[in-house]
C-alpha cells in the first residue's frame, strides 16, 4: 500500500487494491480482537465500494476520453526524452548523481526487466493496431509509456552509478534511441487505426518495431558486465568460422597428443560452462570474468576439435566431427545468452532452470563429440561422459526454488523408484563386468548409471521445489494464462530441431526425428494458444493467440511437405527448400515466444519460506550425497577396469556402491516423510475436532436453558462474523478439493486455510445463539454449524487420503461426496443465516453480495407494497440472489459480445444496475427497522424504479449483443407456424376440399417454385457462413430464409390447389416436400443459433453441418417433386423416393439423444402399431398392383404412421417409470421396425422399376419382418405398464374396472350429501324437528358403507385373479367371463341404488318426497348389497382377509339400511297418529264419510296388488339375464 501511495499515477500499483479487500474480508473471521474485526471488515467493505464506484467512473470517463490515451502516451514518451537528454548534459558536465535508494545493481535489474515489459507492451500495441481495436490500442500505448518511464529511470539510475562518463553517456544515448523509436511506433499505430487494413501502414508499423526492439537490446547491452558476455559471444561466433572453410588445416600434432588435448580442453570448457552458471548469480564482474575465460576456453577447445577432424580418415567421419563442434557453439552461444538474461533479470520466470538447461546441453554436446574422436581403452571415456553430466546436474540441488520440470509429487516418487532400481542393476553390473573383463558392457552400464543419477537428481531437485512450497509459511505460485516456460522450452527445441534438418551431415533417421520433434513442440504450442484464447477475456490477446496458432500450423505444414520431399529424395535442392521453409516457422515461434511473455500472462512464482527450505534440506542433502559417492564410485571404476587385480581399489569400490545405496534409500525416505499437505491435514483434522467438541457442548447447555449470554459484542457483529466464516468456507470448498485430487503442493496450503474458519465459526455461532430467544432457532444454527463442522472433517479425511495424488482414482469419489456435502452444509447455514437477518433488517451481507457480483462483472423484483414491510428481508434476498445470476451471465455475454463496444456497454449497465440494486436492499433494510417511516418509503420506491430503469438499459445492451441469435429466435418461431398450415393445409387437401378458384394450371406456379426454392439454397449458404461471422449478417441470413421460406411455401400451396382435388394423393406428396423443407429449415436455424460465435472445431459446428447437408437434400427433393408431379409415370416413384428419405430423417430424430418435450402412455404406443401394419398391408397391395395412385396413397400413408409412431415410441420410453432395459429395448425394436419398413418401401421401389415375379416374392419377407418388429414392439409395450398391464377386452379387468367406477360414483353421492342441509321451517312445536338431521346421517352412513363395500369387492376381486381361480384357465374363461357380468351387474346395481337413496333423501329434505320413497330406496340398497355379496362369494375363499372385509362391509351396508328404514317408518307412523280425523256429527254426513274412506282402502289395495305385480314381472325379467351363479344361489 506504501507503493500504492507513493505511485498515484501508476495503474499498476492500484491493482493490489482489489486484493487487498479479498484478503481482507478472508482474513476478518480470523481475527480475534472484535474491535479490530469490526473495523477490519467495515474498513474492506467501505474500500469495495469505493472501487466499485471508481471502476464506474473509470468506464464512464474512458466513454468519453478513450481516444485520447494514445496522444497522452505520445506525449509522455516525448517528455521522458527530454528527461533524458538533460541527464546527459548532466553527464558531460559531470553533475549526474544517483537518487536517493538508487545503486547500480537495483537500477540494473530494473532496467533489465523493465525492458521485458517493453517489449511485451509493444508486441501487445502491434497486435492491437493490427486488429484495428481502439480501445486496447490505447491501453497498450498507456502501458508502454508506464514501462519507458521505469525504463528512463533506471536507464538514468544506471548512468548516475556509473564511474565512467563514457558509459554514462552510451546508457544515455541508448536510452534515448528507445524513446526516439518507441514514439515513432506509438505514432505509427496511431495511423494504423486510422486507416485500418493498409497494407503499407501495418509494413511500417512492423519496421519500426524491430527498430524499437534493437534499441532496447543495445541499452540492455550497456549494463556492467553485458558487453563482456557480448564480446564472448562475438569471440565465439568468431572463433565458429573457422567450422566453415572447405578444407581442414593440415595437423601438427600425433593423433595420441590431439586426443589429450581434446580431453584437457573438453574438461576445461565444461568446468568454464558450471563457472557461468555460478557467476550469473553473482556480481557483474564475476560474469564478466567467467564469460570471457568460457570464451576463450571454447577457443582452445575448438582449435583441439579441428585438430582432431584433421585426423580422421573418411570425408563422413570429419564431417561428423565438424557438426558436433557446431552444435556444441551454438549450445555455448544460448548458454552465454540464458546466463545474460538470468543477470539482467534474476527474478524471471524459470531463469535459472533454462540456465541449468543450456549448461547441460553443453555438457551433452562435448560428451557426443569425445565419445566419437577419442579411442581410449573402451569404458574411460564412457567414465569421463558420466562425470561431466553428474557436474552439470549439480546445479539443481544448489537453490532449489522453481521447478525443474512438470512432475508432480507422486510422479516424482515414481522417477526415484524407478530410477534407483536401474541405477542398482548399472552398478551391479559395474561391478560384474569389471570382474569379467568385458569392457563393452562395462561402458554400457555406466551410461545407464549416469542417465539414472540424473534422472535421480532432477526428481530429487522436483521433489523438494514440491517440499517448500507445501509449507502453508511459503507463498504458492499462481498459474498465468500461458506457461512461458514451455514456449520457451518449445521455442529452443524447435530451433534445434530446424538446424539438424538443414545441416547436410544429418542422415535420413535424424530428419524423420527433427520433423517429429518440431511436430510435436508446435502441437503443442497451437494446443496452449487455444486454451488461452478460452480463457482470456482480452479480445485482441484471444484474436492473437488465435491468429499466432494459424501461423504456426501452416508454417509447420508447409515444413512437413518439404521434409517428406527432402525424406523422398536428399538432394541439394530438397535440402534448400527445407531450409527455406524451417526460416518462417522459426520467426513465427519466435513472435509467439514473445507475445506470451507478456506480464499480463505471466505467472507469479512461488516463494519458499525458511521453513519450507528447512524442510528441503534432507532431500537435498541426501541426493547431494548420492552424488558425491556416485562420482567417486564413477572414479574408482574407471581405475579398477584397467586393472581389475587390485584388491584395495576393490574394496573402495564397495565403500562408494553402499554409500550410493545408503544415499537413495535416505532420499527416498525423506521424499516420503516430507509428502506436501499430510501433516497440515492432521492439524486441521485436530483442529476440527476440538470445534465439534466445543458445539457439542454448547448445544447440551441450550437443551439445559444454561447457554450463557454473550454481552461483549452485538448481535449483528457475531451474525457478520458468522456469514463471513461460512462464505470463506465455502470458497475453499472446491480449492481443497481440486488440490486433494490432484494438486499436492496446494493440497497444505487450502486446508490449512479452510480449518482456520472453523475457530471463528463455532464462537460466532455459539455467541449467536446465547443471544437468540427461541430455543428451536438456538438449536437450528447449532445443529448446522455442527453439521458443517462434520462435512468438512469427512472431507479432511477424504482430502489426507487423497492426498493430491492425480492417479488414486479411487479417492477421487469420496473427494467429490465429501465437497458436495460440504457445499449442502454451507447452503443449508447461509439461508438459515439470510433468513434471520433480513428479517432483523440486517442487509450488510446482501450488499457485500451485490458488490462482489459486480466485481466479478468487470433484475430487482421489488415490486410489492411497501406497505408489506414484513416481506422486505426476503425480496432483498431475492433481489441478492438474482443480481448475483445476472452478473454471472452478464460477464460471459460481455466477453462474447460482438463488437466489443456492445461487450463494453453490457458490463458498464450490468455495473450501474448493481449500483442501483446496493440503494434499493440499503432502504429496504432502512425500511424494515423503521416501517412507519413515510421518507423511506418514498426512497424504495424510487430506488425500486431507478433499478427498473436499469434493467431495461441491460435488456436493450443484451439485445443489441445478440441481433443475430435473436433474429433466429424469431425466424425459427416463424417456420415453426408455417409448418403447422402446411399440417392443416395436408388435412384440407386429404379431405380432398382443396380446389382452385380460378381456371389455372400447375405448370402456371412451377416456375415460381423453382425460382423461390434456389433462393432459399443462397439463404441457406447465407445462414450457415453466418454462423461463423457477426451478430448482423446472421441477423440479416435468418430474416431473409424466414421471408423465402415463406414465398415458397405459398408458391407451393397454389400449385397444390391448381392440381385439383381430384387428385388428393399428389397434392399431399407435393405439400408435404415443402413441408420436409421448411422443417430442414427449422432445424438449420436452431443448428445456426447454437453454432454462432463458436470456434470452428466446437461439436455445435458439426451438427450445423450436418443440418446443412439435410436442407439441401430436402431442396433438392422438392425439385424433383416439382418436375414430375405432372408426369403420371413417375410422380408415384418420386413420391416413395421422398418419403423414404423423409423416414430416414425422422429416424436420425429418433436415434439422437434428445429427449422429447412430453411422454405418453403404453396404450398409446400400442394404438400408433397399428397404422405400421395398416400400412404394410398397403404397401404390399401397391407393390403387387404397381399402379402409381396406389403408390402414392402408401408414400403418404407411410410418412405419416412412421413419424406418428417413432414420437410415440420415444415419448413412451423416455417415461420416467420406464426402465433403461426396457428404454433401450422400445428404441431398438422401434429402429429395426423403422429400418424394416424402409426396406419394405425400397423393395417397393424395385417393383415399380422391375416389376417381376422374383421381386414381388421379397415383398411378402420384408412385410413379416415388419410384423415381427411390430409384435416386439407391442411387448415392449406391455412390458412398459410392467405388473399392471392388462388386456382391455378381458372380462375380469372389466368387472374391476366397473367395481371402482361404482366406488367413485358413490364417494361422489356421499360428498354431495355432506353438502346437504335440512330446510328452514318456522319454529314451532314439533316433535319430528330433527327428522331430516336423521335423514341426512342415514344416507351418509350408507354411502359410506356402501363405497367400502365395492372397494372391499374389487379387492376381491384382484385376490381371485392373483389366486388362479378366475382368469387363469383358458378352459373357463367363458364361466369366467359370466361370472364377471354378474359382479359387473351387481356392482352397477349397487351404485345405482346409492345414488337413488341419495335422490330422494335430497328430495325429502327439502320436502318434495314421502317417506316412503326414502324406505324404498334404502331397502334397494340393501338387495343390491345383497346380491354383489353372492357374486363374490361364488369363487372366493370364505376364509380369506378379503372376503372378512367384503361380508363386513356388507354388514355394515344394511345395519345403515335398516336404520334409515326404521327412522323413515316411525317418523311416518308418527306422523300418522298425530293426524286429527274430524268425524261429521250428522248422520247422513257420517254415512258419506264412511263409504269415502272405505272407497279410498278400496283403491289403495288395488293400486298396491297391481304394484306388486309390476314388481314380480320387473324381477323375472331382470332374473333371465342374471348369470347362472346369482339364478342357481336365488334358487
Amino acid at each position: 500500500m506504501r507503493s500504492s501511495q507513493a505511485q498515484p499515477d501508476e495503474l499498476s500499483a492500484q491493482l493490489p487494491c482489489s486484493k487487498m479487500v479479498t484478503s481482507a474480508k478472508a482474513a476478518v473471521p480470523t481475527v480475534t480482537d472484535q474491535a479490530a474485526a469490526m473495523q477490519l471488515g467495515q474498513c474492506s467493505k467501505n474500500l469495495a465500494t469505493c472501487l466499485a464506484e471508481l471502476r464506474t467512473a473509470t468506464q464512464k470517463a474512458h466513454e468519453a476520453c478513450g481516444p485520447l490515451e494514445i496522444d497522452s502516451a505520445l506525449k509522455t514518451v516525448h517528455t521522458l526524452r527530454s528527461e533524458l537528454q538533460d541527464a546527459k548534459m548532466s553527464v558531460i558536465d559531470g553533475q549526474l548523481r544517483p537518487l536517493p535508494g538508487e545503486s547500480l545493481g537495483k537500477c540494473a535489474q530494473d532496467l533489465g526487466s523493465t525492458s521485458k515489459a517493453v517489449g511485451s507492451s509493444m508486441a501487445q500495441l502491434l497486435t492491437c493496431a493490427a486488429q484495428g481495436n481502439e480501445h486496447y490500442t490505447g491501453v497498450a500505448a498507456r502501458e508502454t509509456a508506464q514501462a519507458l518511464r521505469t525504463l528512463a529511470q533506471a536507464a538514468r539510475g544506471v548512468a548516475a552509478s556509473t564511474m565512467e562518463p563514457q558509459a554514462s553517456a552510451a546508457m544515455l544515448d541508448s536510452a534515448q534511441c528507445v524513446m526516439e523509436g518507441s514514439a515513432m511506433l506509438i505514432h505509427e499505430a496511431h495511423q494504423a487505426l486510422l486507416h485500418p487494413g493498409d497494407a503499407e501502414s501495418q509494413q511500417r508499423l512492423a519496421q519500426v518495431a524491430k527498430a524499437v526492439s534493437h534499441s532496447l537490446n543495445n541499452c540492455v547491452n550497456c549494463l556492467p558486465g553485458q558487453k563482456d558476455v557480448d564480446m564472448a559471444l562475438r569471440s565465439i561466433g568468431e572463433a565458429s568460422k573457422k567450422l566453415l572453410v572447405d578444407t581442414l588445416p593440415s595437423c601438427g600434432k600425433s593423433y595420441q597428443e590431439a586426443q589429450t588435448e581434446l580431453n584437457h580442453t573438453a574438461a576445461e570448457l565444461n568446468h568454464s560452462a558450471g563457472e557461468v552458471v555460478h557467476s550469473s548469480r553473482g556480481t557483474s564482474s564475476q560474469l564478466a570474468m567467467a564469460s570471457g575465460k568460457f570464451s576463450q576456453d571454447f577457443d582452445e577447445f575448438l582449435d583441439a576439435g579441428i585438430e582432431m577432424a584433421g585426423h580422421t580418415q573418411s570425408c563422413d567421419d570429419q564431417i561428423q566431427v565438424i557438426g558436433n563442434l557446431k552444435n556444441i557453439s551454438m549450445a555455448s552461444s544460448k548458454l552465454l545468452l540464458a546466463a545474460k538474461s538470468l543477470s539482467v533479470d534474476p527474478g524471471a520466470a524459470n531463469a535459472k532452470n533454462l540456465l541449468a538447461v543450456a549448461a547441460r546441453a553443453v555438457t551433452e554436446s562435448i560428451n557426443q563429440l569425445i565419445t566419437l574422436c577419442t579411442q581410449q581403452a573402451t569404458g574411460q571415456k564412457e567414465c569421463d561422459n558420466a562425470l561431466r553430466e553428474l557436474e552439470a546436474v549439480r546445479g539443481l540441488l544448489d537453490n532449489p526454488n522453481e521447478p525443474v520440470n512438470e512432475l508432480s509429487y507422486f510422479d516424482c516418487i515414481e522417477s526415484v523408484m524407478e530410477n534407483s532400481k536401474v541405477l542398482g542393476e548399472s552398478m551391479a553390473g559395474i561391478s560384474q563386468h569389471c570382474k569379467t573383463g568385458d569392457v563393452a558392457a562395462f561402458g554400457e552400464s555406466v551410461g545407464v548409471a549416469s542417465k539414472a543419477l540424473c534422472g535421480l537428481t532432477e526428481a530429487a531437485g522436483q521433489a523438494s521445489y514440491l517440499v517448500g512450497v507445501s509449507d502453508t509459511n511459503s507463498l504458492s505460485g499462481q498459474v498465468g494464462l500461458v506457461d512461458p516456460i514451455q514456449f520457451a522450452r518449445a521455442n529452443q527445441a524447435i530451433q534445434m530441431a530446424c538446424q539438424n534438418l538443414v545441416d547436410p551431415a544429418s542422415s535420413p533417421s535424424q530428419v524423420l526425428s527433427s520433423a517429429t520433434i518440431v511436430a510435436k513442440h508446435t502441437s503443442a504450442l497451437c494446443n496452449a494458444c487455444r486454451l488461452a484464447s478460452s480463457k482470456t477475456s482480452n479480445p485482441v490477446a484471444r484474436r492473437q493467440f488465435v491468429q499466432s496458432a494459424k501461423e504456426v500450423a501452416n508454417t509447420t505444414a508447409n515444413l512437413v511437405k518439404t521434409i517428406k520431399a527432402l525424406d523422398g529424395d536428399f538432394s541439394e535442392e530438397n535440402r534448400n527448400k527445407c531450409h527455406v521453409a524451417t526460416s518462417p516457422l522459426i520467426q513465427a515461434v519466435e513472435n509467439l515466444s514473445t507475445f506470451a511473455n507478456n506480464p499480463e500472462f505471466a505467472s507469479i512464482p512461488a516463494q519458499i519460506s525458511h521453513e519450507g527450505s528447512a524442510a528441503q534440506e534432507p532431500i537435498v542433502r541426501s541426493a547431494r550425497c548420492m552424488l558425491d559417492s556416485s562420482t567417486y564410485l564413477l572414479e574408482t571404476a574407471r581405475s579398477l577396469v584397467l586393472n581389475p587385480k587390485d584388491p584395495p581399489t576393490w574394496s573402495v569400490l564397495a565403500g562408494h556402491s553402499r554409500t550410493v545405496s545408503d544415499s537413495i534409500k535416505s532420499l527416498i525416505t525423506s521424499i516420503r516423510d516430507k509428502a506436501p499437505g499430510q501433516r497440515q491435514c492432521d492439524y486441521s483434522i485436530d483442529n476440527i475436532n476440538k470445534c465439534i467438541r466445543d458445539i457439542e457442548h454448547a448445544s447440551l447447555a441450550a437443551v439445559d436453558l444454561t447457554l450463557p449470554c454473550r454481552d461483549d459484542i452485538s448481535m449483528e457483529a457475531l451474525q457478520d462474523q458468522l456469514t463471513s466464516s461460512v462464505q470463506e468456507i465455502g470458497y475453499l470448498i472446491d480449492p481443497v478439493s481440486t488440490s486433494a485430487r490432484g494438486e499436492a503442493a496446494q493440497l497444505g496450503h487450502k486446508v490449512t486455510r479452510l480449518a482456520s474458519y472453523f475457530e471463528p465459526l463455532i464462537v460466532a455461532s455459539v455467541g449467536l445463539a446465547s443471544k437468540l430467544l427461541d430455543q428451536q432457532q438456538q438449536m437450528t444454527i447449532l445443529d448446522q454449524s455442527k453439521t458443517l463442522s462434520e462435512s468438512a472433517l469427512q472431507m479432511l479425511y477424504a482430502a489426507k487420503e487423497g492426498g493430491g495424488n492425480p492417479k488414486a482414482a479411487h479417492t477421487h469419489d469420496a473427494i467429490s461426496e465429501a465437497a458436495q456435502l460440504m457445499k449442502e452444509a454451507v447452503e443449508d447455514l447461509m439461508v438459515t443465516l439470510n433468513e434471520a437477518a433480513s428479517e432483523g433488517g440486517m442487509v450488510g451481507g446482501m450488499v457485500e453480495a451485490i458488490t462482489e457480483s459486480m466485481y466479478r462483472v468487470s433484475g430487482g423484483r421489488m415490486t410489492k407494497s411497501v406497505a408489506c414491510t414484513e416481506e422486505l428481508g426476503g425480496l432483498a434476498s431475492q433481489v441478492t440472489g438474482e443480481y448475483g445470476q445476472l452478473a454471472q451471465q452478464g460477464r460471459l455475454a460481455a466477453a462474447t459480445a460482438e463488437p466489443e463496444e456492445v461487450g463494453f456497454q453490457i458490463k458498464t449497465r450490468v455495473q450501474e444496475l448493481g449500483h442501483g440494486c446496493i440503494h434499493l436492499v440499503q432502504k429496504a433494510g432502512a425500511l424494515q427497522v423503521s416501517p412507519t417511516d413515510s421518507f423511506s418509503k418514498k426512497e424504495l420506491i424510487d430506488c425500486a424504479r431507478a433499478v427498473t430503469e436499469k434493467v431495461s438499459l441491460v435488456l436493450s445492451a443484451l439485445q443489441a449483443g445478440n441481433r443475430g441469435t435473436q433474429a433466429c429466435i424469431t425466424a425459427a418461431s416463424a417456420v415453426s407456424g408455417i409448418i403447422a398450415d402446411l399440417d392443416t393445409t395436408i388435412m384440407f387437401a386429404s379431405a380432398g376440399t382443396l380446389n382452385p378458384e380460378d381456371d389455372e394450371c400447375f405448370a402456371d406456379h412451377r416456375e415460381s417454385i423453382l425460382k423461390t426454392a434456389k433462393a432459399l439454397v443462397e439463404d441457406t449458404k447465407l445462414l450457415v457462413a453466418g454462423a461463423a461471422s457477426s451478430q448482423d449478417r446472421l441477423a440479416q441470413a435468418a430474416q431473409s430464409s424466414a421471408q423465402t421460406i415463406t414465398q415458397l411455401t405459398e408458391v407451393v400451396k397454389l400449385g397444390a390447389t391448381s392440381m385439383g382435388s381430384d387428385d388428393p394423393e399428389t397434392q399431399v406428396v407435393l405439400i408435404n416436400a415443402v413441408r420436409d423443407v421448411a422443417k430442414a429449415l427449422a432445424e438449420l436455424i436452431s443448428a445456426t443459433k447454437c453454432a454462432a460465435g463458436k470456434p470452428a472445431d466446437d461439436p455445435s459446428m458439426y451438427q450445423l453441418k450436418s443440418a446443412a447437408k439435410v436442407m439441401v437434400t430436402n431442396v433438392t427433393s422438392l425439385l424433383k417433386t416439382v418436375k414430375a408431379v405432372e408426369d403420371e409415370a413417375t410422380r408415384g416413384t418420386r413420391a416413395l423416393e421422398a418419403t423414404i428419405e423423409c423416414i430416414k430423417q425422422e429416424l436420425t430424430v429418433f436415434q439422437s439423444k434428445a429427449v422429447p418435450d412430453k411422454s405418453t402412455t403404453p396404450e398409446e404406443f400400442i394404438r400408433m402399431t397399428k397404422g405400421i401394419t395398416k400400412a404394410t398391408a398397403k404397401a404390399v397391395a401397391a407393390g403387387n398392383s404397381t399402379q402409381q395412385e396406389d403408390v402414392i396413397a402408401t408414400a403418404n400413408l407411410s410418412r405419416k404412421v412412421v413419424s406418428d409412431m417413432l414420437a410415440t415410441c420415444k415419448q413412451a420410453a423416455c417415461h420416467s417409470e420406464v426402465s433403461e432395459e426396457v428404454r433401450h429395448q422400445a428404441l431398438q425394436y422401434g429402429s429395426e421396425c423403422t429400418l424394416g419398413y424402409i426396406d419394405l418401401l425400397e423393395q417397393v421401389l424395385q417393383v415399380l422399376q422391375r416389376p417381376t415375379g422374383e421381386q414381388k416374392q421379397q415383398l411378402v419377407v420384408h412385410s413379416k419382418r415388419v410384423a415381427a418388429c411390430v409384435t416386439e414392439l407391442i411387448q415392449t409395450a406391455e412390458a412398459m405398464k410392467g405388473s399392471e398391464w392388462v388386456d382391455p377386452e378381458d372380462p375380469t379387468v372389466i368387472a374391476e374396472t366397473e367395481l371402482l367406477g361404482a366406488a367413485a360414483s358413490i364417494e361422489a353421492a356421499a360428498k354431495k350429501l355432506e353438502q346437504l342441509k335440512p330446510r328452514a321451517k318456522p319454529k314451532q312445536a314439533d316433535e319430528s324437528l330433527d327428522f331430516e338431521e336423521q335423514i341426512v346421517e342415514a344416507a351418509k352412513s350408507i354411502a359410506a358403507a356402501t363405497s367400502a363395500l365395492v372397494k372391499s369387492a374389487s379387492a376381491a376381486q384382484r385376490e381371485l385373479v392373483a389366486q388362479g381361480k378366475v382368469g387363469s384357465n383358458l378352459a373357463n374363461a367363458v364361466d369366467d367371463g359370466q361370472w364377471s357380468q354378474g359382479l359387473i351387474s351387481a356392482a352397477r346395481m349397487v351404485a345405482a341404488a346409492t345414488s337413488n337413496l341419495c335422490e330422494a333423501a335430497n328430495a325429502s329434505v327439502q320436502g318434495h318426497a314421502s317417506e316412503e320413497k326414502l324406505i324404498s330406496s334404502a331397502k334397494q340398497v340393501a338387495a343390491s348389497t345383497a346380491q354383489l355379496l353372492v357374486a363374490c362369494k361364488v369363487r372366493a375363499d370364505q376364509d380369506s382377509e378379503a372376503m372378512r372385509r367384503l361380508q363386513g362391509a356388507g354388514n355394515a351396508v344394511k345395519r345403515a339400511s335398516d336404520n334409515l328404514v326404521k327412522a323413515a317408518q316411525k317418523a311416518a307412523f308418527d306422523k300418522a297418529d298425530d293426524a286429527n280425523v274430524v268425524v261429521k256429527t250428522r248422520f247422513v254426513g257420517g254415512i258419506a264419510q264412511i263409504i269415502a274412506a272405505q272407497e279410498e282402502m278400496l283403491r289403495k289395495e288395488r293400486e298396491l296388488d297391481e304394484a306388486r305385480k309390476k314388481l314380480a314381472q320387473i324381477r323375472q325379467q331382470q332374473y333371465k339375464f342374471l348369470p347362472s351363479e346369482l339364478r342357481e344361489d336365488h334358487s
